[in-house]
């Protein structure tokens, strides 16, 4: 492709990358990136997956175009559904299957992949940004066999040592915390970034650095982050979208190119 990967083309990338065929991804309305990891994911190596949108279970692999809609509850949606899955049912539906997989934002994430989407500040009668609620991310962190943290910046007022509220849980203070809450899925499986792509030690659970995006060094993640890192001795540069994965990005996905304008690279 002639122009670079962008940095939300990238995460997108890395995300598709980490799905399988047969998984069952449910896609919300709000994050652009991680839609498109999914479905670029499901139109380049996994035909098999369950791809919900809108409530809906989408057929997808024909339509050459993919345009985004507003609300998870969008009709527009329909125009892909093969099924229709009432909430309560689906809910229900993904609490028994390891295959599903949930898209989690924040507006703070902490070392073991705790994240807050209440707001910022210590009192929350007076809070000095106020975030949109707990919204879906408390059940689905919860019921879906894993998910992803998926941030749109990357400083020290994200990823903070403690989140002044936890809208939804990753591994508490470290190891077996979700078996003591009784939180039948497994925790966080990346934190993925502007930045870096991370994950979480298997021991303490706390957050380790994967791979660090071009442009960027591990000392660069290092000074924007506001907890002390795991880092291995050996930090790879994080891979970049194909010529083929490109072009299904800009051609059937993100067509408009939102892509290019969300996840922006922070000024050096």
């Amino acid at each position: 492709m002639k122009d670079p990967a962008s940095t939300g083309e990238i995460v997108a990338t890395v995300l598709a990358r980490d799905l399988v065929d047969g998984d069952m991804v449910n896609i919300g309305a709000n994050l652009a990136v991680a839609r498109a990891g999914a479905l670029l994911a499901h139109l380049t190596h996994g035909p098999n997956m369950t791809v919900v949108m809108g409530m809906s279970k989408a057929a997808l692999l024909n339509e050459p175009e993919l345009p985004e809609f507003e609300l998870l509850t969008d009709h527009r949606a329909s125009r892909w559904a093969e099924a229709y899955y009432r909430h309560d049912e689906h809910l229900a539906n993904i609490k028994f299957r390891r295959d599903s997989v949930f898209f989690a934002g924040a507006m703070q994430v902490d070392p073991f992949g705790n994240s807050n989407l209440i707001g910022i500040g210590s009192d929350y009668g007076r809070l000095k940004v106020r975030g949109p609620g707990a919204i879906g991310t408390c059940n689905g962190t919860a019921l879906y066999g894993r998910f992803y943290i998926v941030l749109n910046a990357h400083s020290t007022n994200t990823l903070v040592e403690k989140c002044d509220f936890i809208s939804a849980v990753g591994f508490g203070r470290g190891e077996q915390t979700r078996e003591a809450l009784k939180l039948p899925g497994p925790g966080p499986k990346l934190c993925v970034t502007p930045l870096c792509v991370m994950d979480f030690e298997p021991s303490s659970k706390r957050m380790r650095l994967v791979s660090v995006h071009p442009g960027y060094t591990v000392q660069d993640v290092i000074a924007r982050t506001g907890f002390e890192l795991i880092i291995p001795d050996h930090v790879p540069q994080t891979a970049l979208p194909g010529d083929r994965e490109l072009a299904v990005l800009r051609q059937r996905i993100d067509v408009r190119g939102n892509l290019r304008k969300v996840m922006l690279r922070p000024a050096r």
